[in-house]
């Protein structure tokens, strides 16, 4: 089995209220169709739940392996297909970067198990397990081009506009996300209105992006110029920044 596992972009981010040590967010995502993962089940004797794959973190740390866990809890055809298989993810989206990559590499995974495992569990049952993973992981399991994300990452609605693709550009700076919240509680919080809220939740991507620029868009990008100076290099006409960062994007006109 082979699927593709594709990055996203924050149209906009706007930070609505605070649940513990959470942050409310109101945000477009959408799918970049032009930059993917490719991740694969390959056949073969292993005694452990192997993974392969050019990763910044040890094993015990990807989300896939976490949501590997949370799935043999299920059942036990997880763990008995995977001494069959291993996993293995053609990287090709930036990591550390605001794209998505680790959510969208768990999302497409658990669709995958839950496919070849006969789990049989809806969307909707996958999203309580993929929330624990990581608050963008919803978004990724229901494979909508574009959505309106809001709650911690949990609540996705489907917003039906023309797919738009997207010019990337991620600087070698890894964006540490806990650093740029807190600085964003200490420096720069804020909460959108209802108003405004309403308005982008009801705009098209494209639009947003005519209408606003960069700092108006997403409320983290003032939190990581503070945290990360170096990025106001790249702060250029008609570019956006996606979630805490560190990428670039525009759009790609047809």
């Amino acid at each position: 089995m082979v699927r593709r596992s594709y990055a996203k972009v924050n149209v906009f981010l706007k930070i609505a209220g605070k649940r513990g040590d959470y942050h409310e967010i109101v945000s477009r995502f959408a799918i970049v169709p032009s930059l993917y993962d490719v991740i694969s089940f390959d056949e073969g004797v292993f005694n452990d739940f192997t993974l392969v794959g050019n990763f910044g973190c040890e094993t015990k740390k990807n989300t896939i392996y976490k949501t590997y866990l949370k799935l043999k809890e299920l059942s036990s055809e997880v763990e008995e297909y995977f001494k069959k298989h291993c996993v293995i993810v053609d990287k090709t989206i930036p990591e550390f970067a605001g794209l998505g990559g680790g959510s969208s590499n768990a999302a497409i995974f658990m669709l995958m198990v839950n496919e070849v495992c006969s789990l049989n569990l809806s969307k909707d049952e996958l999203t309580k397990i993929g929330v624990q993973i990581g608050a963008d992981v919803p978004f990724f399991i229901y494979e909508y081009n574009s959505a309106n994300v809001t709650g911690i990452g949990e609540i996705v609605e489907k917003f039906d506009e023309e797919p738009l693709d997207f010019e990337i550009i991620t600087p070698k700076i890894e964006c540490n996300t806990g650093k740029i919240f807190t600085s964003f509680r200490k420096n720069h919080y804020k909460e959108i209105d209802n108003k405004l809220k309403e308005k982008l939740l009801n705009m098209k991507s494209k639009d947003i992006l005519l209408n606003y620029n960069i700092y108006e868009a997403n409320d983290l990008f003032e939190s990581s110029l503070d945290s990360y100076p170096e990025l106001n290099e790249y702060n250029k006409k008609d570019w956006f920044f996606s979630g805490s960062g560190s990428s670039f994007f525009k759009v790609i006109d047809e």
